[in-house]
């Protein structure tokens, strides 16, 4: 696949170093920084071109006419649709892929002058972008997935939210911590199951047997049905509580989707620097407390009962501002401290320490491209750990004749070694009355990935994946040999 990638920044460069690992042998970043260029000409085996993304004779010279994607990934969004624009009309190029900061692109609905056309349209739509990725929307979603449950440090949705993968940390007290994973049958509630597939002790991956004892400190990994989680959580906590008041410093994109999204559900309150971003956010939030003022300001922060936040998030666009003022929140009683934090080198060193959780929106976007560019069917992709490993969700086709796994019991596929099938989720139709078989009711199935189910198609097969080295092999085994088509 020859692709070519615009913005050599974080993003850019992420996705370049995991391209390039998995051997895709045509791969050219375009970037106006010589210095951003060198660092990746030296320690990857790609091309890089100095130049204007969208210069439609840059792109022309780094082979546009027969390139077969085109990720337009620079911090200007108007230059990221222009080049897919250009992508489309001048070169053709199969798949536009743009990376769009301000939402008001996306949400943006256009007038509809024609009368049977009932389809909302959106301006992106004029750019002919095949497909958008919005990290506001992206960070806005993980955080409001944290804010389900008050123990969780990572949930992500699969199969359309029926399944979920939640980490937490194990704290003495809880029911599991000092028990063995066999154990965990004996004390879930009836008709509630799981599957630990990872846990992390000393930031070491242990690949969970029946007889791994989970140890205060352990960072759990685990897959469920949505309907269960909470109740499995439960038991790695001795006193779970449930997320109610919410602090959030910073009232830019990502503190205002968020504050907008949660504020239906949960007490806010938001501090914001500039008066007059503040009173803007005033005038467009409805029962958010907006306050204007520094995040750093213990006055504030004491004023509010900082000490009787359930979680309190740093979403400024300063990563050490995040951090100062986490560190903050933390000292003076917040219950959960969650920031965001771009610098790689940073989420390492805070995660886990004083602050509960970091944020990573580069990593989320990592994620989400990756996705689009993987083989298979493959639903979605998400980074764990800061990028060291990887969760994907991927839906199977196929026939026993015509794949490796459709048809045969999950005992007999040898998976990848080091991958682990983390749950299965299969939606099923079912008779309730005999007496009236033509009416059927469909019900989604999570199976948990230590049960041996026979694959069938379209289950969606959630995998978990500790180096990218193996995702090659494992999307080998996920195609349909040419005969299913």
């Amino acid at each position: 696949m020859k692709i070519i990638i615009l913005g050599g920044g974080q993003v850019g460069a992420a996705i370049a170093k995991s391209l390039a690992s998995q051997s895709h042998n045509a791969i050219t970043v375009i970037d106006q920084d010589a210095e951003i260029l060198h660092s990746l000409s030296e320690h990857l085996d790609i091309q890089t071109m100095w130049g204007s993304a969208s210069s439609p004779t840059v792109l022309e010279e780094a082979g546009a006419h027969d390139a077969e994607l085109l990720l337009a990934l620079t911090h200007s969004d108007e230059a990221n649709l222009m080049a897919c624009r250009l992508g489309k009309h001048i070169f053709n190029i199969p798949t536009r892929i743009s990376r769009v900061r301000h939402s008001d692109m996306v949400e943006y609905i256009l007038p509809n002058k024609d009368k049977e056309d009932n389809t909302p349209h959106t301006a992106l739509e004029l750019f002919d972008a095949s497909d958008v990725i919005c990290p506001e929307q992206l960070v806005t979603d993980q955080l409001l997935g944290l804010f389900q449950y008050g123990t969780a440090l990572q949930v992500l949705n699969f199969a359309h939210g029926e399944a979920q993968m939640v980490a937490t940390r194990a704290i003495k007290g809880g029911a599991m911590v000092g028990e063995i994973v066999k154990d965990l049958s004996i004390v879930l509630p009836e008709n509630t199951d799981c599957h630990i597939f990872a846990i992390y002790r000393n930031d070491s991956l242990i690949s969970p047997t029946p007889q791994t004892k989970i140890i205060h400190g352990d960072e759990i990994f685990f897959t469920a049905a949505k309907d269960h989680v909470g109740r499995i959580l439960a038991l790695f906590h001795p006193e779970p509580l449930p997320v109610r008041r919410i602090m959030i410093v910073g009232g830019g994109n990502i503190g205002y989707r968020l504050a907008k999204q949660a504020e239906s559900r949960f007490d806010v309150k938001i501090i914001e620097r500039n008066q007059q971003r503040a009173e803007w956010l005033s005038e467009n939030l409805t029962s958010t407390l907006v306050l204007a003022g520094s995040g750093t300001d213990e006055k504030i922060l004491g004023n509010e009962h900082i000490e009787d936040i359930d979680v309190f998030c740093a979403l400024t666009d300063d990563d050490e501002n995040n951090i100062m003022v986490a560190l903050l929140a933390k000292k003076l009683g917040a219950r959960r401290v969650v920031s965001i934090v771009n610098r790689a080198s940073y989420v390492d060193l805070m995660q886990g320490n004083s602050i509960d959780i970091v944020v990573s929106p580069h990593l989320a976007s990592v994620g989400s491209i990756l996705a689009h560019i993987r083989r298979g069917d493959i639903e979605s992709v998400y980074s764990l750990r800061r990028g060291e490993a990887e969760i994907l969700e991927a839906v199977i086709h196929g026939t026993r004749k015509t794949s490796k796994i459709v048809g045969r019991p999950v005992s007999q596929i040898k998976w990848p070694h080091g991958c682990q099938l983390a749950a299965v989720v299969r939606q099923q139709e079912i008779i309730k009355d005999p007496k009236k078989p033509e009416i059927k009711e469909q019900v989604i199935q999570v199976i948990s990935g230590h049960k041996e189910p026979e694959l069938q198609e379209n289950d969606h097969l959630i995998f978990f994946i500790p180096h990218r080295r193996l995702i090659p092999e494992l999307e080998k085994m996920l195609q349909v040999k040419l005969g299913f088509f």
